[in-house]
Order: structure tokens, then sequence, then C-alpha cells
């Protein structure tokens, strides 16, 4: 008996995004109308708002840690970074899926998002990235002046970034200095001022989002090759373990570092101990991501990548206890 034919990601009935998880909660509990603008800005994959607020609360709980424990500000910081966070990722959800449109409807795995599949024009989605930009904006505001600077001064990082692909053999690069802005911003916001903690705070996670990234953009190698996308999976291929071995020595280095510098001067050695050992366990997660990852298996690369909420907030955790010691 023939089978009918299968029913092509962009033409599907209800709309779904296909790298989506199923029964998220945009595709079962959000009014129909809202559906392909929460769509677009990923809210039915809220991975990437994880990935994008981590670093800010790692920058929150270690300048609270280096300057005697939390204050009722750092509530504001924590709280508003995660709205901002959700409205930015958004913002440059759509950005980028206004970028990419022609690739997008090249690749199975994205031919489904809402401008390539006709949900969405590309004027609305504009009209629809200007509106989350301009919410985030209203949070950014109620921020120290050194962190308003740094929050628009983060746009011209966000514009690059869909084109770094078409330029570059380092994208993850491009997003990895983009989506760990935070770790400033709310160094900045918190301490009204940067320091060489959150340097090397913000180039740990430049370092973790190239491990994460690089396991994600195995998913789409094949295609990639084919309409001429440039990326780190691409670039390293099957040396790709040692490549993500270096990243999380890397950025566990990193992390150290910056517990060294901001909770050495501290009396008491039982802060830094704790940051110390933040960034060991989330280093520990990394290796379990390692041994469980088959680059040649999109399925197991989505999984592991996903995995990367729970390597950052155990280290949030661990920095958290550090300014509670």
């Amino acid at each position: 008996m023939t089978q009918p034919p299968a029913i092509p990601e962009a033409e599907r009935p209800d709309g779904t995004v296909a790298d989506a998880p199923r029964g998220n909660w945009v595709d079962t509990l959000a009014p129909a109308a809202t559906r392909p603008y929460l769509r677009l800005s990923r809210a039915d994959r809220p991975i990437g708002t994880w990935l994008l607020l981590i670093p800010c609360l790692w920058a929150i709980a270690l300048a609270a840690a280096a300057t005697g424990g939390f204050t009722p500000l750092d509530l504001w910081l924590a709280l508003s970074s995660a709205i901002g966070a959700f409205l930015m990722r958004g913002a440059g959800c759509t950005w980028n899926d206004i970028t990419d449109r022609d690739f997008d409807a090249a690749v199975a795995r994205t031919r489904s998002r809402p401008i390539p599949s006709g949900q969405v024009t590309v004027k609305q989605a504009v009209f629809w990235m200007v509106a989350q930009a301009l919410l985030a904006a209203l949070i950014l505001f109620t921020y120290h002046p050194v962190a308003i600077a740094l929050g628009v001064g983060s746009l011209a990082l966000v514009a690059i970034y869909p084109f770094a692909k078409r330029f570059t053999w380092w994208p993850q690069a491009f997003l990895g200095l983009t989506f760990n802005w935070g770790a400033l911003l709310l160094w900045a916001a918190h301490s009204g001022s940067l320091s060489l903690a959150a340097l090397f705070l913000y180039a740990a996670g430049i370092t973790w989002t190239l491990f994460y990234d690089t396991i994600y953009a195995h998913q789409d190698k094949e295609d990639d090759a084919l309409i001429g996308v440039r990326s780190t999976a691409r670039l390293f291929g099957q040396n790709t373990g040692k490549w993500l071995a270096a990243f999380l020595i890397a950025t566990v280095s990193l992390m150290a570092a910056a517990a060294l510098a901001a909770l050495l001067p501290l009396a008491s050695p039982f802060p830094l101990l704790i940051a110390l050992m933040g960034a060991w366990a989330m280093g520990a997660h990394m290796l379990w991501q390692m041994r469980r990852l088959d680059i040649d298996d999109p399925a197991t690369c989505m999984a592991v990548f996903r995995s990367n909420r729970d390597a950052g907030l155990i280290a949030a955790l661990f920095l958290a206890a550090a300014a509670l010691a």
C-alpha cells in the first residue's frame, strides 16, 4: 500500500515550527492570533532566553559577593533582566529571521518558521521587533547610566550577528559577544562601573557559547554546506571534540579567574571557594555533555544543547551561595 506524501514543514496546517518542543505553551495555550509572533520570538523554545539570562545572573551574584552580599536592588535586577532577556531575545530572533528568511526557507529544520512559511510578513515582523525592543528599553532606562550606555552599545552586536555566517567561519563567536553582554551590563547595573572580574566573566560566557552553539550548529551542517552558510561545526568537522574540550577548559579557567579577581581581596576565603566550586561544577556538566554528544545525530545535538541551561544555572547557584556566605 502506498504511503501518503509527508506534509512539507512549511505547509504545516497548524503553523507549528519543526524544531520547537511538541506541546509547548505557545502551540497549546496562547491565543491563536498571537502564536505566529510568539513563534517569531522563539517563545515556544525558551532555551535561548535562559542562555541570554544566565550571564546576567552570574554578574549579579558575583558582583554581590564582591560587595558584601545581595541588596534589594539585586532583586529588581534579577527580575528585570529576566523580562529583558525574554524581550531582547525575541527582538533579536525576529531580526535574525528577517535577515535569514531566504536561508531558512532552504533548510529543513527552519523552513516552517513564521516568515518563510508565510505566517508573518516582513513588515509585520519589523513592527514586532521594534515593539519588543522599546519595551526592553523601558527596563534598561531604570539602570545605572553606565549600564544604559552598555545596553545601547549592544545594539551594534545584535545588528551584525545574523550576517556573521556570511563572512566568517566563526559566527558562534559573534553570538558569544552578543549573548553574554548581559554579564557586563548587569555588573555595571549593580556596581555602577566595570571591573576586571566582569571582563573575565564576559569572556567565560563567550567560550561557553562557542561550546554550546557549535553543538547546536551540527544539526544543520549538511544543509549549511549546500547553501553556503558557515559555522564552527563545519569548520571543526570531526575535530569538534578537541575544540569543545578547549572551550570547556577556557570557560572553567575564565570563570575561576573572574572569581579570583572579584573575591580574592575579601578577608574570608569561603565565598571564593564556593565560587570556584561553581566553575568546576559547570565544567563537570560540560564534560558530561561531551561524553553524551553524537555530532552526527541531530536529535542528540539538540538535547545536549538544551542541557546547557542546567550547566549555566549550576554556576549561577554557586555564585549566589558565595554572595550569601
